[in-house]
């Protein structure tokens, strides 16, 4: 506290005494500890009320980095042309006409196996 020690402290202390006398070094005592203390909460108070200044200005910056960010980076897509849809969809019925289904190997064998059958059945015949 201000590089001031016990020695120090019991010095300043006699001379006090010395100087204002044991009626009214008590008065001059609690003064100074209400002097100091409200000292203290209005420091605070300010180092509050600037580290919250430099909270919600650092906070702003942040949001407009952000938003320059978001504009030199993000293109949202554009939604496409009523004609467009129109097309891909038929693009897609036309695929999906196109497309077959994969045959599955066993239903080739079993449609061979039916057909041998039936053309032995035919020689038999």
């Amino acid at each position: 506290m201000f590089g001031i020690g016990f020695p120090e402290l019991v010095v300043i202390f006699i001379v006090a005494l010395v100087v204002l006398g044991p009626e009214r070094l008590p008065e001059v005592a609690r003064s100074l500890a209400k002097l100091v203390n409200e000292f203290r909460h209005a420091a605070d108070e300010l180092k509050k009320e600037l580290g919250a200044d430099a909270l919600e200005e650092g906070r702003s910056e942040l949001e407009k980095v952000r938003q320059e960010l978001l504009k030199k980076v993000y293109v949202p897509p554009a939604a496409p042309e009523p004609e467009q849809v129109k097309d891909l969809k038929g693009q897609a019925q036309d695929q999906k006409k196109e497309d077959k289904p994969p045959e599955d190997p066993k239903d080739q064998a079993l449609e061979n196996s039916i057909s041998d059958a039936q053309d032995s059945h035919e020689k038999t015949i």
